[in-house]
């Protein structure tokens, strides 16, 4: 059985819709994950913004709107009343469950709820679609399988059991229609896999079910070699291992989320990315094998911060680099990047949330500088350290770009540099020339 996730562009419109329904329903039985309508969750962060406010106007406002959107759909989806009224009752409850939260105390608890109904609404909704053409789908609310344990990480095992469970009430089923990105935790209550959260889920489940294949359909062919918004003529990476695709992910490469990668990689689940525009399309295949000898893409990640800590006595003091990494750790915030010498260490971040707070403790070590709006350049490819040449390539792509900072070593597939924002377009496409347009 195949995992087959759609994002939100491709349920986006009562024809992306019916267009998701054709690719679906070639006789193969399989696992459909579905996010929100396009443009639904950033709507639903906006209402619970008004509620934090106290704003029960502005709410409402919103939600009627993002309603009548969901009417406009579903009258041009269906083509017989029954099933228009079917679904213009189930949307209708969803939002009359919205609204009712305009009444209460707002917290974070009944936001994570809010943010749960545009999956629930885009699921019923194609569910109800291929009920009304014919095909006999079965709707499995994440809401009771998906969890979450007390440190806020999926439960692999609560998953698979209950998952089982009601995959099986319906053996025979030709197609499953499920919800991404939203989950229970620990406790029972509502939650989500946070933003980008319907990759993670259609892993998740394509590991619970050691499923054949996992395919995440969007609006690109695949994973291009570098970011088509900087650089013409970009193309499509036909094969990635999976290292390579986390990489990407990571550093940058918005097409996949970077938790996806893995639970599909730890169960040796191919991953297929592909293009709901061009069906026929190859896209990209992640599996757990490499091409010997090759580069394969570039990715840039924003909004870095470097960060330089300059001691006398670090040459002596072997406790250090522990003291340094403690205080990030305290502020619970993630390094990207690391390179040390003799008298310093410099690291970058980018989540700032807690920088004033990080440079007053570094402060207590030595000498502290700041670099902000910084750009993480990753390529990403076979970098194996006996592989003559590829360094080079990459050092003389970047020769006319100031570098503030190189990581190389830390795997066999990535080189990464740390150069200022206003460089960015500049260095992706000297990297194109130099390693792709040959």
């Amino acid at each position: 059985m195949k995992v087959l996730k759609f994002g939100g562009t491709s349920v986006g419109s009562a024809q992306r819709m019916k267009d998701v329904a054709k690719l679906i329903c070639d006789g193969e039985q399989k696992i459909v994950v579905l996010s929100a309508m396009s443009g639904t969750t950033n709507t639903l962060v906006e209402i619970s913004d008004y509620l934090y406010k106290k704003n029960p106007d502005g709410a409402n406002e919103i939600i009627n709107g993002l309603e009548h959107k969901y009417m406009q759909v579903i009258d041009e989806l269906y083509s017989t009343d029954e099933y228009k009224q079917r679904a213009t009752e189930i949307v209708k409850s969803h939002f009359d469950y919205i609204r009712s939260f305009t009444k209460d105390l707002f917290t974070l608890f009944e936001e994570k709820v809010i943010l749960a109904q545009g999956e629930l609404m885009s699921t019923a909704m194609v569910n109800l679609y291929l009920n009304e053409t014919g095909v006999k789908s079965v709707l499995i609310p994440a809401l009771d399988y998906m969890r979450t344990d007390k440190n806020a990480e999926p439960d692999p095992v609560y998953i698979k059991t209950k998952l089982k469970d009601l995959l099986s009430v319906n053996p025979d089923a030709p197609i499953y229609i499920t919800q991404g990105y939203i989950c229970r935790n620990a406790y029972g209550e509502i939650d989500n896999l946070q933003r980008g959260g319907s990759d993670y889920s259609a892993s998740l489940i394509g590991a619970a079910i050691q499923a054949d294949e996992i395919q995440i359909w969007t609006d690109i062919d695949g994973m291009h070699n570098n970011d088509p918004r900087f650089v013409k003529n970009t193309s499509p990476v036909r094969y990635l291992h999976f290292e390579e695709a986390a990489e990407l992910a990571y550093f940058g490469a918005k097409i996949l989320h970077p938790t996806c990668i893995l639970p599909a990689k730890l169960n040796n689940i191919p991953v297929r990315l592909l293009n709901t525009m061009e069906p026929e399309a190859p896209g990209t295949l992640i599996y757990n094998q490499s091409e010997p000898g090759k580069i394969k893409a570039v990715a840039a990640k924003d909004g870095i911060t470097a960060i330089k800590i300059k001691s006398g006595r670090m040459l002596l003091a072997y406790g250090f680099l522990r003291k340094v990494f403690e205080i990030f750790e305290s502020y619970q915030t993630a390094i990207d990047m690391v390179t040390t010498s003799e008298v310093g260490v410099s690291v970058t971040i980018d989540n700032t949330k807690h920088l004033t707070e990080i440079l007053d403790d570094l402060k207590k070590f030595g000498t502290v500088t700041v670099d902000e709006d910084m750009v993480i350049i990753c390529v990403v490819g076979d970098l194996e350290w006996n592989n003559i040449g590829f360094e080079s390539n990459t050092m003389q792509a970047m020769k006319d770009i100031p570098v503030r900072m190189v990581s190389y070593g830390g795997s066999n597939y990535n080189i990464s540099f740390l150069i200022k924002s206003k460089d960015k377009t500049a260095a992706l496409q000297s990297l194109s020339k130099y390693l792709f347009d040959k």
